[in-house]
């Protein structure tokens, strides 16, 4: 049953939404009663009223700290999920007489778990805008104007292809590059902002990017489990880095900053793509994501079996990715556990884009990266203090750097803050 218009909707309207409509539509102030222009109250105390109650609320402390935990527990539990679906083995078939120890194999399909993830967002994001919006009221349309159909391909296209090039790179490359340039994720976010959309930041932005970028990565180079991954990675690629591999890192590298930048243009443009929320681009982004990858699952048989794709790319496509599709179908069908796996995951992801597209919406990009980038090192100091580990001299300065960083620039901001509210209240007298 169809939701019925109320003649007086209960619900309040923030202060935000009013003045955002107002912006949106150009003639809604010359709708007057009676087709009368309003007429100025004595002392402008009632339009002075007005004005006060359209300022956008500005978010506070409570709603990063909401957003940051949010992220942290979505993504620590997608974390354990994802490193069970793909490290836990499975026999191929039951254990007989026969075959006491049968073969064991591994979900490594990734396309197709980016598929179900997108998907599962694509869902959450939609039920999210529905109960969200106000009985009465039309739920926002995720493509509200022709205009932003193009960013929002862009940032499923670089979206859906960062994962695969980084995944790539580890071929070719040794982990500590790998995991140095992940560390380091802030610097193409902070260069596209300034080469494409021509965005400028103040001068102790870019001292706190730099220290955030060598806290994160001192930390991480001086934690234990690294050295051993590190070692690991060296006996399978003694050769070291590559130059193709280090090229394929920077491609997954400036994806991820095209993806953030674009999404932060999108949010910060609403007169020229017009009003957009989180939950708006969360279910705009996975449907389209999911549209991508689902159409390139179900065409790369066809394509492959022609051999076109193998005369036209450099390098050669795995037969896995061929047929990727029924082969992960095939393999879920037979491991029912693994499936449970891939549906948490989904599920987990899916919550964990809430949280990141409201911090979109409500912030910027270059404090959800910090977030991101910073999340796994606040994850193992959680770990440190609860099992009463220790840290090394090195993970201290990186520790060090990091909150100095953070902490460096909430102290000015909070002194512009001040400084502006003294502004304001001597021009008001």
């Amino acid at each position: 049953m169809a939701r019925q218009k109320q003649a007086a909707p209960l619900q309040r309207a923030p202060s935000s939404e009013i003045k955002d409509l107002l912006t949106q539509s150009p003639h809604s102030h010359k709708k007057q009663q009676n087709g009368q222009a309003q007429r100025p109250v004595a002392n402008g105390s009632a339009s002075e009223k007005e004005e006060h109650d359209t300022t956008p609320d500005a978010p506070g402390l409570t709603q990063l700290a909401i957003c940051v935990l949010g992220i942290y527990a979505s993504f620590l539990s997608w974390g354990v999920l994802q490193e069970a679906i793909t490290t836990v083995v499975y026999p191929v078939h039951p254990p007989t007489a026969a075959d006491p120890e049968p073969p064991t194999e591994r979900f490594t399909f990734s396309i197709v778990l980016n598929t179900i993830q997108s998907f599962f967002a694509a869902i959450t994001g939609l039920l999210y805008l529905f109960f969200s919006t106000p009985r009465g009221q039309k739920v926002p349309s995720i493509f509200p104007t022709k205009k932003i159909l193009f960013p929002l391909f862009l940032v499923s296209v670089s979206s859906s292809l960062a994962s695969p090039f980084g995944y790539a790179s580890l071929s070719h490359i040794d982990y500590l590059t790998f995991i140095l340039a992940k560390s380091c994720k802030l610097l193409p976010v902070m260069f596209l902002h300034l080469t494409i959309f021509r965005k400028r930041y103040p001068l102790y932005k870019y001292g706190v990017v730099l220290l955030v970028t060598l806290g994160v990565a001192t930390f991480t180079l001086h934690h234990p489990g690294t050295s051993k991954k590190v070692a690991a990675a060296a006996e399978k690629n003694p050769a070291g880095s590559s130059g193709w591999g280090i090229f394929l890192l920077s491609i997954n590298l400036l994806l991820d900053g095209l993806t953030n930048t674009t999404q932060d243009h999108v949010f910060t443009s609403p007169k020229l793509y017009t009003r957009f929320t989180g939950p708006q681009m969360m279910v705009a982004q996975n449907v389209l994501s999911t549209l991508l990858t689902s159409s390139y699952l179900l065409v790369m048989p066809h394509l492959s079996s022609t051999g076109i794709l193998h005369a036209i790319l450099p390098i050669p496509i795995p037969p896995s990715t061929e047929t990727e599709l029924t082969t992960a179908i095939s393999f879920l069908s037979r491991h029912p556990e693994a499936l449970k796996h891939v549906l948490g995951f989904a599920a987990c992801g899916a919550i964990g884009q809430l949280f990141i597209f409201y911090t979109l919406s409500r912030f910027s990009s270059l404090l959800l990266v910090t977030v991101t980038v910073t999340r796994k090192m606040l994850t193992m100091l959680l770990s440190v203090f609860w099992f009463g580990h220790s840290l090394s001299a090195g993970q201290w300065l990186g520790v060090g750097l990091v909150f100095g960083g953070i902490g460096a620039e909430a102290l000015v901001q909070r002194q512009e803050k001040k400084a502006k509210e003294l502004a304001k209240a001597t021009k008001q007298q």
